[in-house]
């Protein structure tokens, strides 16, 4: 795979294509033009060698408009963006599924590859592998198989570098695709104890500390929020606590995932077409497990918790009504006045249990609100809060390629969650939606103390792509947001592991 660009005076080839360039007599970009080849991002073109190079088929993927000039043998990333070299090596990844081994020339220039380039190539690369196959009997006919080998070609004098950011890269990549597998996982095969399993067995094979409170558990220490969602289904509701003590006596960081492994909506029952994807609703708790896991397999010298409130939401004899009051960890009564508001009962439990080991930044994750949809799209999660908090999430998205984009918690729309009875209601009364992924945050504020240093990440439409793939993008889980918060862990710890990342996964 090589990299075309858009440039000053029409199609460029990035870095990488020097011998092939001299092999077709400097002419590869008038072949790549004669073929269509216009640079644009995420376009594909391809061409066989015949004999020129050993590799048989060259692809060459478009990464858009270059920032400034370059050529054939100039850095990657001198110009271009690392979101694009990653969406790009997904892309090539993708489009060769099937072939078998693959390559991808990175740059020709010694010492032209930097960290940051070998870092987006090798994640993007790994990510475009994806697949979710296993609950197939047989393969699906013409499907295409995933590639196989994968190498990334260097000059000499970057191969330390580039064996470093790859092995990052794996735990990374992994970690991703631990998220993609659970939200791809049909309900019937991830309950809330199923979950706790899957938690159980991947935190303790790298080196986390791992707690699962069941349901009597939970009545006993007053998580009336995770007990009431979860208590008309006959799955029992779980509350998981990972921690990753990689340095300090209190957690740097506490990351709350909700984690509603089916939500029919309740009493309050969502249309048919509304529950198709629903299996996704725990897909901030399988990021904060993949995150945890993949914390400790950096060996990043920073504490970490992980909170992952668990809960099945059915509609039967033993659901929640509307109208209903129930009393949350720290004594909170809330009137619920929605049931298919549950997310935010379950996260307001989970808070209040993280925020009393007094963690530096809280920071929750959730398919929270059809809102944010609304407000900002498919791709771009939406993130509240607290001025140092949504900067620190922001920063570390910005770092990563990943689309948040903060929003406001405007005074005024607090008062919409008053209760006639209790001390505050779910959904505002009357079923207003004005500001929905915004009211919901300040739901969530109640119940993180005001000294406390506190974000929430909506990745309702993220964290699912109903559509075709790009980039290192699937159809359907994306593991979305787990790389910004490994950025954000990573910041909090202030310097890299000495050790390096673990194998172990």
């Amino acid at each position: 795979m090589i990299g075309t660009a858009i440039g000053e005076d029409g199609l460029v080839v990035a870095g990488g294509a020097a011998e092939l360039d001299a092999a077709l007599g400097g002419r590869l970009a008038a072949v790549l033009t004669s073929l269509g080849a216009t640079g644009k991002a995420g376009e594909t073109v391809h061409f066989a060698t015949l004999g020129a190079l050993p590799a048989a088929t060259v692809l060459a993927v478009g990464l858009g408009p270059l920032a400034s000039p370059t050529t054939p043998s100039a850095p990657l990333d001198a110009s271009l963006d690392a979101e694009v070299l990653r969406r790009a090596a997904g892309t090539a990844v993708r489009t060769l599924a099937g072939t078998g081994s693959v390559a991808l020339a990175l740059a020709a220039a010694p010492g032209a590859i930097t960290a940051e380039s070998l870092r987006a190539v090798a994640e993007g690369a790994l990510l475009g592998t994806y697949s979710f196959d296993r609950l197939r009997t047989t393969s699906a006919k013409g499907r295409p198989t995933p590639v196989g080998t994968l190498t990334l070609l260097v000059d000499e004098g970057s191969q330390a570098l580039a064996q470093q950011e790859i092995d990052r890269a794996v735990v990374v990549a992994e970690s991703v695709v631990l998220v993609r597998d659970l939200v791809n996982t049909p309900p019937s095969h991830l309950s809330p104890a199923l979950l706790a399993d899957v938690a159980v067995e991947k935190a303790t094979a790298a080196g986390v500390t791992v707690e699962v409170l069941d349901e009597v558990a939970l009545a006993e220490g007053g998580f009336g929020g995770i007990i009431g969602v979860g208590q008309g289904s006959a799955n029992p509701p779980r509350l998981i606590r990972l921690e990753w003590r990689g340095g300090g006596d209190s957690p740097a960081l506490a990351l709350v995932g909700k984690g509603i492994t089916f939500d029919s909506g309740g009493l309050s029952l969502k249309p048919p077409t509304a529950m198709e994807w629903m299996k996704t609703d725990m897909a901030g708790a399988a990021a904060v497990l993949a995150t945890v896991v993949a914390v400790a397999r950096l060996r990043l010298p920073v504490t970490v918790t992980g909170w992952l409130p668990c809960a099945e939401n059915m509609p039967s004899g033993e659901a929640i009504r509307p109208s209903d009051v129930l009393t949350l960890r720290g004594g909170t009564r809330v009137e619920v006045l929605n049931t298919d508001a549950e997310g935010r009962l379950v996260l307001a439990d989970a808070l209040v249990r993280a925020a009393e080991e007094a963690p530096d930044l809280i920071v929750d994750i959730a398919t929270l609100t059809g809102a944010q949809i609304v407000s900002l799209g498919q791709r771009t999660s939406g993130v509240m809060g607290r001025d140092g908090a949504v900067e620190a999430v922001t920063t570390a998205a910005a770092a990563t390629g990943e689309s948040v984009w903060p929003m406001p918690l405007p005074p005024e729309l607090r008062k919409g969650l008053d209760s006639l009875v209790a001390d505050i209601a779910n959904v505002p009364p009357g079923g207003s939606r004005d500001g929905g992924m915004l009211v919901a945050a300040h739901f969530l504020a109640h119940f993180v103390p005001d000294e406390a240093s506190w974000a929430h990440i909506d990745i309702a439409g993220p964290s699912w792509n109903g559509g075709q793939p790009y980039g290192h993008t699937p159809k359907g889980g994306t593991g979305v947001i787990v790389r910004t918060l490994i950025q954000l862990a990573e910041s909090r710890a202030g310097s890299p592991a000495a050790d390096g990342p673990t194998t172990a996964g």
